[in-house]
C-alpha cells in the first residue's frame, strides 16, 4: 500500500505556498523536473490532482485544499522534532545583511526556511540599500551579507551574474539627437558610476531627471516614460525595451550578486546560512 511520505508532502507544501512549480522547486533546492515528478507521484497515490494549472502557475484543487493544512502540520512537527532531538542543533546569533531589491523575495524565503530548521539561532536581519554592507562587514556590524558589485574581490563569492543594459518604456521613444533624460541611483555606487561613464562615452547631452535609492525607483521612472535607466536584464519585462543600440550607448558591465562574511573563522550558523543561500542560487541557475 502506498504511503504519504514526508518528502512528497514537503514538496507539495513548497509548490502550494509559492503558487508555481518553478518557485516551489527553488524553495526546496530541487530542479523543476524533479519537483514535477514528486507532485505526479503524490497525485498518483491520491488518484486525484492536488493542483489546478492556470497560466504560468498553479492553485490548489479541492483535494489539495484538504491536504494542505495536514501537510503543513506534519512537516512542521517533523522539523520541530528533528531540532529537539538532534544533539548538533545550531545555536547562537547571526547578523545578516540582504539587499532591499535584488533577490529580496528569494532571500526572504531562504531566511524563513533557515529559521524553521534552526530555531535556536537568533537572526538579526538588515534589509537595506546594500552599498554600505562591505564597510559594515569590515567594522564588525554584520557577520554575513549579500550585495552587488561590478568586480568581486577574492573574499566575495559570486551567487548570480546579471548583465546590465539601458532600458526605456516600450511605449516611449527618445530622439537620439536631443538631451537624453536619465534616471540614476542617488548614492555613490558602481551602478551610478557605470551609468555616468556610459553616458559620457556616448558624447551627447543628457540630464538627470530622476534619482532613486533603489532599483524599484529607477524602474518606476522608466516605466512611467520619463527617463531611460541602467538596469539588470533580470528586471526586464514586456513593458520595457533595451535601447543601447537605438541611442548609441555602448555595453555596460554586468552586476555580480555576491556573498561575503566578516571573518574567515568557521561559525556554525554562518556556515549553515551560506550553504542555504548558495544552494538556492545554484537551483535558480
Amino acid at each position: 500500500m502506498d504511503n504519504l511520505d514526508s518528502d512528497l508532502l514537503r514538496t507539495f507544501v513548497a509548490v502550494a505556498e509559492a503558487g508555481s512549480v518553478t518557485e516551489g522547486a527553488a524553495r526546496i533546492h530541487r530542479s523543476q523536473s524533479a519537483t514535477s515528478l514528486q507532485i505526479k507521484r503524490l497525485e498518483a497515490i491520491l488518484s486525484q490532482p492536488v493542483f489546478d494549472r492556470h497560466g504560468r502557475g498553479v492553485v490548489l484543487s479541492d483535494t489539495g485544499r484538504k491536504l494542505f493544512p495536514v501537510a503543513q502540520e506534519v512537516t512542521a512537527r517533523l522539523d520541530a522534532a528533528l531540532q529537539e532531538i538532534s544533539k548538533n542543533s545550531l545555536s547562537g546569533k547571526l547578523r545578516l545583511g540582504i539587499p532591499d531589491d535584488h533577490g529580496r523575495t528569494k532571500l526572504a524565503e531562504i531566511i524563513a526556511t533557515f529559521a524553521r530548521h534552526h530555531p535556536k539561532v537568533e537572526l538579526d536581519v538588515t534589509c537595506a540599500l546594500s552599498t554600505s554592507f562591505p564597510e559594515d562587514l569590515n567594522r564588525g556590524l554584520l557577520d554575513l551579507a549579500v550585495y552587488e558589485v561590478e568586480s568581486p574581490s577574492r573574499h566575495e563569492e559570486v551567487l548570480y551574474e546579471d548583465p546590465t543594459c539601458w532600458v526605456s518604456s516600450a511605449h516611449r521613444s527618445f530622439p537620439a539627437d536631443e538631451s537624453l533624460p536619465v534616471a540614476l541611483f542617488d548614492h555613490a555606487c558602481w551602478w551610478r558610476d557605470a551609468a555616468s561613464n556610459s553616458l559620457h562615452a556616448r558624447g551627447k547631452p543628457y540630464r538627470v531627471v530622476y534619482s532613486s535609492q533603489s532599483v524599484s525607483g529607477v524602474i518606476a521612472a522608466v516605466e512611467a516614460g520619463i527617463a531611460v535607466g541602467l538596469l539588470g536584464r533580470s528586471s526586464l519585462h514586456a513593458g520595457l525595451s533595451v535601447v543601447n543600440e537605438a541611442l548609441g550607448l555602448g555595453s555596460t558591465p554586468a552586476s555580480k550578486l555576491v556573498m561575503a562574511s566578516s571573518s574567515a573563522e568557521e561559525d556554525g550558523p554562518q556556515d549553515a546560512m551560506k550553504a542555504a543561500i548558495r544552494a538556492a542560487f545554484m537551483a535558480k541557475a
